[in-house]
């Protein structure tokens, strides 16, 4: 299994457990999952040659999506499950 298609499978893992957590009724677990596969999407997408043009700009959007699930996290340790 090659690189990219690791990354599309933990992004398809990830998207499968935030539309559990959706059927589930628990929305910040959803939304943390659901931001963990976009980052997974967009970190494969800025190595992706063709898209060359748009590394910085989609280097960028990962990054934020990943501080914003760290965020998420950190703050479902303190609020959510104290």
């Amino acid at each position: 299994m090659n690189a990219t298609l690791r990354q599309y499978g933990f992004a398809l893992i990830f998207f499968g457990v935030g539309i559990y957590q959706l059927i589930n009724r628990d929305a910040i677990e959803a939304t943390l999952y659901l931001l963990g596969a976009a980052a997974f999407v967009f970190n494969t997408l800025a190595s992706t040659p063709k898209l060359v043009a748009y590394k910085k700009p989609l280097a960028i959007v990962t990054w934020v999506l990943i501080a914003a699930v760290g965020i998420l996290f950190l703050y479902m340790l303190q609020f959510k499950h104290a």
